[in-house]
Order: C-alpha cells, then sequence, then structure tokens
C-alpha cells in the first residue's frame, strides 16, 4: 500500500510589521490545515519583494496594490500569481481626536499659524520604504508645510508606536502618518485629515502574491481558501490588537480569530 506524500514545506513572506504578521499567520494556519509544513520569513518592503523574485519566498502575504507596492512587484510580476485580496488598506494622516476639527480638519490647515504654533511639526513614521513613508515624505513639500517647519522622520514600528502612545499620554498635538489596518487607529480613535490632493495613493487592494511555481505545490484545498479569504480592515486589526495589546503570538492570534469566526457563522 503506498503512503500518502504529504505536501512540500512553503515559504510564507510577510513585511516586518506586526498588521502583516497577522495576515501572514493566518494565510499559515490555512496551508498547515492541508499538511503544508510552513517556514515563515521576515524582511523590510523591498527586501521581501526582492527574495520573492529571487525564488526564495513562495507566498508574499500581503502585496498592497497598485498604490504602495506595486512599484516593487512590477520588476518580476511575469514569476507570479496575484490572488483576489484579503482586505482593502489606505493610508491617512491622522490626529489624536482631541484636536478640535473646528481647528484641524485637513491636511492644508496644519500651515495655519496659530496650529503650526501648538503642533510638533515632526512626523515620525515607519521605515523609508514604506508607502505612507514615500507619500508622507512627498506631501510635506506639496503641501508647503516644510515652509512652516514640519518635516517627516522614518524610523521602526516600534520608535513609531512609542512616539504615538507617548504622545496621546500627553496630549500632544501631533501629526500621526498610519494606515488602515493599524490597531492604533481603534484604540485611540484617531482622526482622519482630509486630503484632496490625493498624494496618499487611494485604497489599494491588499492580496497574496504566489510564485509560479508554488501554485503548483499549494494543495487545492488551501488555495481555495486563500483565494476566499476575506479578513477585511477590521478583521485584520483585531487580530493586530491581539497581538499588541493582548500580548498573543501572531499564530495564536491567528487561532483566536480563526475560532471566533467559526463559532460567529456557526
Amino acid at each position: 500500500m503506498s503512503i500518502p506524500q504529504r505536501p512540500p514545506t512553503l515559504i510564507v513572506g510577510n513585511i516586518a510589521l506586526s498588521f502583516h504578521r497577522a495576515a501572514a499567520a493566518v494565510v499559515r494556519r490555512l496551508l498547515e490545515e492541508a499538511g503544508h509544513e510552513v517556514r515563515s520569513v521576515e524582511a523590510p518592503h523591498e527586501e521581501l519583494f526582492r527574495l520573492q523574485a529571487i525564488g526564495e519566498i513562495d507566498v508574499l502575504v500581503s502585496a498592497w496594490l497598485p498604490a504602495s507596492h506595486g512599484g516593487y512587484l512590477s520588476q518580476y510580476q511575469s514569476q507570479v500569481q496575484v490572488l483576489d485580496p484579503h482586505y482593502e488598506p489606505y493610508c491617512v494622516w491622522t490626529v489624536p481626536p482631541y484636536v478640535p476639527v473646528d481647528e484641524v480638519a485637513e491636511v492644508s490647515d496644519l500651515a495655519r499659524p496659530n496650529v503650526a504654533d501648538r503642533m510638533t511639526r515632526t512626523l515620525d513614521g515607519i521605515n523609508p520604504g514604506a508607502g505612507i513613508s514615500r507619500f508622507s515624505a512627498q506631501m510635506i513639500t506639496e503641501y508647503g508645510l516644510d515652509s512652516a517647519g514640519y518635516a517627516f522622520r522614518p524610523g521602526t514600528e516600534q520608535s513609531f508606536i512609542d512616539r504615538v502612545e507617548r504622545g496621546i499620554a500627553e496630549r500632544e498635538w501631533f501629526v500621526i502618518p498610519i494606515w488602515r489596518p493599524q490597531f492604533l487607529n481603534s484604540v485611540h480613535g484617531l482622526r482622519a485629515l482630509v486630503e484632496p490632493k490625493g498624494l496618499l495613493g487611494g485604497i489599494d487592494q491588499a492580496s497574496p502574491v504566489v510564485t509560479n511555481a508554488a501554485m503548483e505545490k499549494i494543495a487545492p484545498a488551501a488555495l481555495a481558501r486563500m483565494r476566499s479569504l476575506s479578513l477585511g480592515n477590521d478583521g485584520v486589526e483585531t487580530i493586530d490588537k491581539l497581538i499588541n495589546v493582548d500580548g498573543l503570538t501572531p499564530l495564536d492570534a491567528a487561532d483566536r480569530y480563526l475560532w471566533d469566526e467559526q463559532r460567529a457563522s456557526s
């Protein structure tokens, strides 16, 4: 009697940010349930796409297309297949909820002297390769905020989170270049500023990217579940909050989310 062959090992890669870990953990669980052994790889934005381009990552979770990551993927588009999106992310500039909307409603308001005098004019962000970092650096110039003393400063994910938590604790007036999904939005009730020039890239599609070779290796049941998976921004933020606020590992947070979803649908 022949022994059933175990599905091959797959390498799942994600950008080294917590909400990307959240989505990748769910995909990893779907693959494991179909019998695949899964190895995880993390890297900054450009590096992760480079690793997939040279064949070191089978499944990339997730590419934000077309605006944020389209340029990275275009270098090897013919080598991969883009699956249906799991959520629809977008970038925003926000302020804490205690900053009055009648004083700061849109990006151009930041240049008003009475606002600029009170606002912290360094905008702290994440690594330079992120879409929100590229967009924010451009916005400083396009809105003339550099003339009012504003500057964008990239950083690490942890320095970004720490800066937001500290600023809100001190009721500081400051701008948060952020995105959905990200757990800080729901935890702190951040308020988005109107950005009429459309420099933040609009709404992207967050899709898994699978190499052509891996498409032949993934168990059909797992591929079907990956294609139909719909986390939504709220779902990713829920998992992200379980990781960052409740202290769960990404895989444990994915298990909790999937269990809750299963109970809700039964």
